[in-house]
């Protein structure tokens, strides 16, 4: 199918096949027919991609603090490596979508097949989208008019921050799409309109739909027609619609408005505010958050959790509906504000319109419809002139992905590849993050069905990068396919899951967990020392892990198991490795908190030889402070490695400091030992024995 894509390092845009998306649990499947274009959003992120690096900079202050301290704690090359990555990535486009249901996802009700819908899926000929994000077109409603709606709803939720009553006087600043909806939308609370802008033709269209309206062209100070226009009193509320970097509109409201006013902010503009301003009007001042509640909420977008109404009004889908119904009854006319009209396939065109300085207000993108077939939901890249052989009969290793996140690309799929691997299919859930890696590393193909992996002849290792709840079925997929499987942790998230995957295990296909450092080069050398070492030892691993937000996916129980699941068990591993020694326990110590899932904790491990071994992993500390840090103490000497880059022994005499001029954790090693033992037939790189022992152990730590 056709999407639209954007490049965030060069702003150019694309039209790119991509394969269509499966539909989720709680998802709806939408063929689409029309979309439109915000031009105000779109028309940032354009300026963005086509920004220099020192632009870029400017823009993004904050990004800029993070790499420097990433370039301290990590070296220049991965910093470099990492911000290339990141500006590389494919940024789909788009989210005001009309069309009709192709497909209905588990757990969906209230929508049919065949029902015309509009969601804030992308500009692509099939979207999923998650069901609180979705709304019923009326009959009277066309879908050129319903592709408004999103935009629409932006528009009212502003409206409904400012609470206007009947005869109010309101200003709307910026009049744009969303501008002219606030317009109309405003007149049918009752309200008296005042609205601003620099476009003549804009202006035109705000008068007609029952507003005064001010040239900013002609008119530098609107402060005093605002004065005229409230009467002398001051103005009840503004609307800010613009988008500017100028603190100037901000500024202006306050002037304008009475004592105790109203300002709300539903489009961007600088934000120096001076005090004084609203010091003496007790002025109040709201950023409008989009479509309105549960917008940016997880549990309403993704999971699905709708608010309820008799606490909740007006939600973000049911704001969707409101809009609706005023196009459908004709006191909200989005007919004027079409100026251009394009087929998906010159979307180039419509994105030159945009960037550039021609006049232009709604541009909608029609679509010619594509059929839903599984076909359809794989895309070929490379043709091959001979059939492919079954991997199993060459012998040689033919590697599949399962999920196409930021750590597969950036890291795990790069490391494969400077393995040696030959990468066959890429199987992502949407589909655009696919077709980018697919693209970069030269896979033969991607995919969104998964499926298509296990049963492929040509593929004989499955490497899984997908969710954490996710990681056990397909597992155990690859397992009773035959397919040697490679996971990056964690292995699963509960004992049962853990027992399933045991079973399946029979020993005849190779089960690795993504455990890097035990390859990286300075840790080899350590052990290496720790060899000539006898007695018990004592280990110290701290990670000053860094803080990520509670509503996090890898913080949820369920998706992702908590951070000790998902990261500290590289450590515990890591350590069992060292140790050389069975665990013979493990007790958890975590700070007090109201998170489901501990990110601040200790772990304090006994090994059956008598060594100890200590786990700290805090996310409460400071990311100027390096990340991860191993400290060994045995036999009267000590080693230790600083964020694999520096190794230091004290105690061995002749002992020479290793430096790294880069952070090596052993990725590539990880996956190039993988490979080597597929293609030799030999034994795992890290016994299924200590992967079972370690997991047990963590899983028995949080009580699962």
């Amino acid at each position: 199918m056709k999407q639209i894509l954007q490049s965030l390092k060069t702003g150019s845009t694309e039209v790119a096949e991509v394969p269509l998306p499966g539909v989720k649990r709680g998802q709806l499947l939408i063929r689409t027919s029309q979309t439109l274009v915000s031009a105000g959003t779109e028309r940032m992120l354009l300026e963005f991609g086509k920004a220099g690096w020192i632009d870029k900079a400017r823009l993004q202050p904050d990004k800029v603090r993070m790499v420097l301290d990433k370039i301290k704690t990590d070296g220049l090359q991965p910093t470099i490596e990492a911000v290339f990555n990141k500006l590389d990535q494919p940024l789909p486009l788009g989210y005001c979508n009309v069309g009709m249901v192709a497909e209905v996802g588990a757990g969906v009700s209230g929508f049919e097949l065949g029902e015309r819908v509009i969601s804030n899926g992308k500009h692509a000929e099939v979207v999923s989208v998650p069901l609180n994000l979705c709304a019923k077109v009326p009959n009277a409603v066309s879908d050129e008019e319903a592709a408004f709606t999103v935009l629409g709803a932006i528009a009212l939720q502003g409206i409904r921050l400012v609470q206007p009553t009947l005869g109010e006087c309101v200003v709307v600043t910026g009049l744009g799409l969303v501008g002219l909806m606030t317009v109309q939308l405003l007149r049918a609370h009752g309200c008296r309109v005042l609205g601003l802008d620099f476009d003549k033709e804009k202006l035109d269209l705000a008068r007609g739909f029952g507003a005064e309206v001010v040239d900013l062209a002609a008119v530098q100070d609107p402060v005093t027609p605002a004065e005229i226009f409230s009467r002398g009193r001051g103005v009840d509320a503004v609307i800010v619609t613009a988008a500017t970097k100028s603190s100037e509109p901000m500024h202006q409201a306050a002037l304008m408005c009475r004592k105790r006013g109203r300002i709300v902010l539903v489009g961007v503009s600088g934000l120096e505010l001076s005090r004084d301003d609203f010091f003496k009007k007790e002025l109040t001042f709201q950023v409008s958050a989009s479509y309105g509640p549960g917008r940016y909420d997880p549990n309403y977008e993704e999971k699905g959790h709708d608010y309820p109404v008799g606490f909740v009004r007006w939600t973000g889908q049911r704001n969707f509906e409101a809009v609706l119904d005023m196009m459908a009854d004709g006191r909200l006319d989005v007919k004027p504000l079409i100026s251009h009209r394009f087929d998906i396939s010159e979307a180039e065109k419509a994105y030159e319109l945009v960037g550039g300085a021609g006049p232009s207000l709604g541009i909608l993108l029609s679509y010619p419809g594509i059929e839903v077939t599984p076909e359809a939901r794989t895309v070929t890249l490379v043709t091959n002139a001979q059939p492919v052989s079954p991997a199993r009969e060459s012998g040689q290793a033919s590697v599949s992905f399962v999920g196409s996140g930021n750590y597969a690309t950036a890291v795990l799929i790069p490391a494969f590849k400077q393995a040696g691997a030959h990468v066959r299919s890429l199987a992502s859930s949407a589909g655009v993050s696919g077709v980018h890696a697919g693209r970069k590393y030269g896979f033969d193909e991607i995919t969104t069905d998964a499926n298509r992996l296990f049963t492929d002849a040509t593929t004989n290792a499955v490497v899984i990068a997908t969710q954490h709840d996710s990681h056990a079925s397909f597992v155990l997929q690859a397992l009773r396919a035959g397919k040697h499987v490679f996971v990056e942790k964690p292995l699963c998230l509960t004992a049962e899951e853990l027992s399933a995957i045991e079973a399946a295990h029979t020993g005849e296909h190779l089960l690795m967990v993504g455990f890097n450092r035990r390859f990286a080069p300075l840790l080899l050398d350590l052990q290496q020392q720790l060899l000539r070492l006898s007695g018990p030892k004592a280990f110290v691993y701290t990670c000053n892990a860094g803080a990520i937000p509670a509503d996090h996916w890898t913080q949820d129980p369920a998706l992702g198991g908590g951070r000790l699941l998902g990261e500290a068990c590289h450590f515990v591993d890591l350590l069992r490795q060292l140790a050389a020694s069975p665990i013979a326990d493990l007790q958890l110590l975590s700070v007090a908190d109201s998170k489901p899932c501990p990110d601040t904790f200790s772990l304090q491990l006994r090994f059956a030889d008598g060594s100890i071994g200590t786990v700290h992993y805090f996310a409460n500390g400071s990311k100027a402070f390096p990340k991860e840090r191993l400290e060994v103490f045995a036999a009267g000497k000590v080693l230790q490695l600083d964020n694999y880059r520096k190794l230091q022994a004290w105690g061995i005499p002749g002992f020479r400091t290793r430096r790294r001029l880069s952070q090596d954790k052993g990725q590539v090693d990880c996956c190039a030992a993988f490979l080597a033992a597929i293609e030799s037939g030999g034994p795992a790189p890290i016994p299924a024995a200590e992967l079972f022992e370690v997991q047990r152990w963590l899983l028995q730590a949080v009580g699962r």
